[in-house]
């Protein structure tokens, strides 16, 4: 007894905050705006841990990426940033100002099942960019705590125990409960940048100060390289590999709801804010990477060198001494870690907004401390399969920003070729090539990011099913609204019954021979006030929706029309809320059983939304209504 007591206490704990369904069923993801809203400078400050964190480790990634090319590199990608990246993103804040973003965009351009499978395969690389920031950030996190001079010696191969601790303390922080914290962030991003600036501004004094490093470097590049030319082409080989410095664009455009205004001043201050740390970003990175190139010894980036994954934290410490870099270190230390609560947060998000609408994810995903443990586990796993290393993951994190940045490219090309604007396609279109060559480029140099995006697109895709499967006998319908003409039908007839009809030619003789069939297999009287119902389905990939009945009068018989996702829970929706708008006990009646395979069937059902009627529209009832007595009565010919 007293295990089944802890066994009641720990559920109700993990499934706090779940969201029941009210009424029929639960709605869809609601566009609201927060109840908490701010001006767009303080959102610009939530993206930022994610973005700007970066630069802890990007100067030392770009560094072994490219070498002493790393800088040209930098540029190429800042380049990308400012005219690829930037100009898609905003034009992803125009189109969806609700924070969906680029999903929601391609899930519109392309409707039915395409899209929803397009947006499943998707939502595998976000999970991949979103788990991985919180793996490699905490990772990160680690080296700057290993490596500054006051920890003990011991701890130095201590690094993914470290990890482990850091990422059990932010799902910890979440299964207490994280509320929105934007001023969190807004000090951590002013601290963070005001001590960049400190240290880049010295890094770059120490450079114009020994104009013999920079000679040194320029030597270096005209030995490796035969022309400017030969450099740039290098650069843009190498640049898919420099991709996580464009991470935080996706972020921005899902923090959208928190910025203060109706949707125009929403969608003006997400271009404020996209524009203002895309150009910040741009200044720390040009200067950053040229510093640090010039100099750091290539040695020290490599694995176990002082600098490997804490480039800006190593000259910290050469040039401001070991307290200053010391306040450095904890800084980053505590940005980092924040940027993957940035990441855990855009998870805990994401599903609500899209599978649940799907009926493709279990009951308990709508509350956050269950996720909140799936995504933690996995992120153990991925810190221990790649040893905590910033640079074993960045291929992973790349493949997952990459794939993001480039759906957004091809959801706003469509979209401007869809409007016809010609101009704004093109040059989307050639936007489009360049991510959809750094795309195809990581993959192929570090295939691993793609396996485990792939990882995640097959457990999204089988969970989803199978949550499919097994929801698939819910009402399904948010609302159900009668127009005039129905009212007066219900108002009007005597006894409910209604005789279900799949309409086709819906002429005369259609209408007349399903009467006479009510009379001969239910001896059902035309005078007894029968009530055609028809039911058509536009689109079976939409899990739930609502219901509209419309009355028409034809041929000298009275139809209520709906329009659903599927065919046997409209009904029975429709009939619960007969019975209880009434008082009555309505009566449906079926002659259109289907024959054939079961299986086959009930894959018609779940695809098409159609199958074995009569039998699914009782299941849905039974499971609706569970007193017998007050449940409608099907009845099959």
């Amino acid at each position: 007894m007293a295990g089944t007591v802890r066994e009641r206490k720990v559920r109700q704990w993990l499934l706090k905050g779940l969201k029941r369904p009210e009424g029929l069923a639960s709605a869809p993801h609601d566009e609201e705006a927060p109840e908490h809203q701010h001006s767009w400078w303080q959102v610009m400050c939530l993206t930022g841990v994610d973005y700007f964190s970066t630069l802890g480790y990007q100067p030392g990634i770009a560094a072994l990426a490219a070498g002493a090319l790393s800088p040209i590199a930098t540029l190429v990608l800042v380049a990308l940033t400012l005219f690829g990246a930037l100009p898609t993103y905003r034009a992803v804040a125009e189109q969806s100002p609700h924070g969906l973003g680029s999903l929601s965009m391609l899930e519109r351009l392309l409707p039915g099942w395409r899209g929803k499978l397009l947006v499943l395969f998707l939502l595998g690389f976000v999970a991949t960019a979103f788990v991985v920031t919180i793996t490699l950030s905490a990772a990160d996190a680690t080296a700057h705590i290993l490596h500054n001079p006051f920890v003990p010696e011991f701890l130095e191969s201590w690094q993914v125990p470290v990890t482990l601790v850091l990422i059990a303390a932010l799902g910890a922080v979440f299964l207490a409960g994280f509320s929105e914290a934007i001023s969190v962030a807004v000090v951590l991003v002013a601290v963070y940048l005001l001590l960049n600036v400190v240290v880049v501004g010295s890094a770059v004094q120490h450079v114009l100060a020994a104009p013999e490093k920079v000679t040194g470097w320029q030597n270096a590049l005209s030995t490796d390289y035969a022309s400017p030319i030969a450099m740039v082409a290098v650069a843009l080989y190498v640049m898919p590999k420099l991709a996580l410095g464009l991470s935080g664009f996706e972020t921005g455009v899902a923090v959208m709801p928190l910025v203060k205004g109706d949707v125009a001043e929403r969608v003006k201050g997400a271009r404020k804010l996209l524009t203002t740390a895309a150009l910040i970003m741009s200044v720390f990175l040009i200067t950053s990477s040229f510093a640090t190139t010039v100099l750091i010894p290539p040695a020290e980036f490599a694995e176990g060198g002082s600098a490997n994954g804490r480039a800006l934290a190593y000259l910290a410490h050469l040039y401001l001494g070991d307290w200053f870099g010391t306040a450095y270190d904890l800084s980053t230390i505590a940005i980092l870690w924040f940027a993957g609560a940035s990441a855990l947060a855009g998870l805990l998000n994401i599903v609500p907004r899209y599978l649940p609408r799907y009926g493709m994810a279990p009951d308990w995903t709508r509350a956050s401390r269950p996720m909140v443990l799936v995504f933690t586990a996995v992120a153990f796993v991925i810190t221990v399969v790649f040893g905590a290393e910033v640079e074993a993951q960045g291929g992973a994190y790349a493949t997952g920003v990459l794939a993001l940045i480039l759906s957004a490219a091809v959801a706003v090309t469509l979209s401007a070729w869809a409007a016809r604007r010609i101009r704004p396609a093109l040059f989307f279109g050639v936007v489009t090539l360049v991510f959809a060559y750094a795309t195809v480029a990581n993959i192929i140099e570090r295939p691993d990011g793609l396996v485990i995006a792939l990882l995640f697109v097959l457990a999204i895709v089988v969970v989803s099913l199978i949550s499919r499967a097994t929801r698939s006998t819910e009402l399904r319908v948010t609302r159900i609204t009668l127009d005039d003409e129905a009212r007066r039908f219900i108002n009007e007839a005597g006894e409910l019954y209604l005789i279900a009809n799949e309409p086709h030619g819906r002429d005369a003789k259609e209408y007349v021979d399903k009467a006479r069939e009510a009379w001969e297999l239910h001896r059902l009287r035309t005078k007894e006030g029968l009530l055609f119902l028809e039911v058509t389905v536009p689109d079976a990939s939409e899990f739930a929706g609502e219901l509209r009945v419309t009355g028409e009068e034809r041929h000298g018989f009275r139809i209520l029309r709906m329009h659903s996702t599927t065919i046997a829970n409209s009904i029975a929706a429709l009939l619960l809320h007969l019975r209880d708008l009434t008082g009555k006990t309505p009566h449906v009646y079926f002659h259109w059983a289907a024959e054939g395979n079961p299986i086959g069937a009930l894959l018609r059902y779940l695809v098409f939304g159609g199958g074995d009627i009569p039998p699914l529209t009782r299941e849905v009832l039974r499971q609706a209504e569970p007193d017998p007595d007050r449940r409608p009565v099907v009845h099959v010919g």
